[in-house]
C-alpha cells in the first residue's frame, strides 16, 4: 500500500478527499492547524513555508498531494507565503526526500479570464483572474520545471469546485463531485506514464467550460454530472450586478481585490 502525503488536510478539498480515499492508501494528513487523524491515518502538524517543516512530512512518502496554501483571492503577503514559498518548498523537500511524484491541484483561476462562451482545452495559454490565480500558475510552472530538470513525475489537477452539490450557476459548469476527486486523484497517483500532465479536475458537466480530453486519455471516467441539480440550482439564483464575473469563468475572482477565506479564524463576538 502506498504511502501519501496529503498537504492542507483540514481544509474541505482535503478532508473530502481523505475521506474518499480512505483504505486505498496509507494516508499522512499534514497542516497548520491541529486534527484528529480519522482511524488508519496519521497527522502530523506543520507550516510548509518553513522548508525544515516541509522536509519532516515528505520523507518517505510514495506521493504528494499538495492542497495546502491559501485557497481564495486575498492580500499578496499571505498568498506569497504560502502558495510560492510554501509550494517551492513542498516540490524542493520532494526532491531533496527521493519522492518522485507530486500531484498539484492548481485551479481553475490560472485560466479563469476565459470568456464562458469559450471551451478551452488544457493547452491553453494561462489567464490568471487574481494574484491566487498567478500562484498556481506558479505551481504549474514549477512542476513543469521538476518533471523536465529532475525526472520527477508531476500531475496538475486545474480543480473547479469540489463539493457534494453545485451551489450556483458559474458551478454547474466547473463542479467536481468527491467521488470524482478521488478517481482522479487515484489516476495522478497510479498511473505508470505520468511525467507532466495538465488536466481538469471536473465531474462530467454538461455545462462544462473545459475539454478535458487530456483527462480522460489517462483513464478518468467521471460518475457524476451537476445538470441533476441544474433546474433547483437556476431557479435559485439571483441575477447578477458584475458584469466582469458574469462573463468571465473564474468569476468574481476577475473582479474582486478579496474574497472571504474559508480557513480564515472565526471572530468570536458577543452573544445577542
Amino acid at each position: 500500500m502506498k504511502t501519501v502525503l496529503i498537504t492542507g488536510a483540514t481544509g474541505d478539498v482535503g478532508t473530502h478527499l481523505s475521506r474518499e480515499l480512505a483504505g486505498k492508501y496509507k494516508l499522512r494528513l499534514s497542516d497548520r492547524r491541529p486534527m484528529k487523524a480519522p482511524k488508519g491515518q496519521t497527522f502530523v502538524k506543520a507550516d510548509i513555508s518553513k522548508m525544515s517543516d516541509a522536509l519532516r512530512i515528505t520523507k518517505g512518502v510514495d506521493a504528494i498531494v499538495h492542497l495546502g496554501g491559501y485557497s481564495v483571492e486575498g492580500p499578496w503577503e499571505a498568498i506569497h507565503k504560502a502558495n510560492i514559498i510554501g509550494c517551492y518548498n513542498v516540490f524542493e523537500a520532494a526532491r531533496r526526500n527521493g519522492v518522485k511524484r507530486i500531484l498539484f491541484p492548481t485551479s481553475n483561476h490560472a485560466v479563469g479570464f476565459y470568456r464562458r462562451d469559450q471551451k478551452i482545452d488544457h493547452r491553453v495559454y494561462i489567464k490568471p483572474d487574481s494574484r491566487y490565480g498567478v500562484s498556481k500558475v506558479f505551481g504549474e510552472a514549477l512542476g513543469s520545471l521538476y518533471a523536465d530538470k529532475y525526472g520527477m513525475q508531476c500531475f496538475m489537477m486545474r480543480i473547479g469546485n469540489v463539493g457534494p452539490r453545485p451551489i450556483d450557476k458559474r458551478r454547474l459548469s466547473i463542479w467536481f463531485s468527491p467521488r470524482d476527486l478521488a478517481q482522479l486523484t487515484s489516476i495522478g497517483i497510479d498511473h505508470p506514464d505520468i511525467k507532466f500532465e495538465i488536466v481538469y479536475g471536473i465531474s462530467g458537466n454538461k455545462r462544462a467550460w473545459y475539454d478535458n480530453s487530456n483527462a480522460y486519455r489517462l483513464g478518468y471516467k467521471p460518475q457524476d454530472d451537476s445538470e441533476v441539480y441544474a433546474a433547483e440550482v437556476l431557479a435559485a439564483e439571483k441575477p447578477s450586478t458584475d458584469p466582469i464575473a458574469e462573463a468571465h469563468q473564474g468569476g468574481v475572482f476577475c473582479s474582486a481585490e478579496e474574497v472571504p477565506n474559508p480557513a480564515a479564524p472565526k471572530k468570536k463576538g458577543k452573544r445577542k
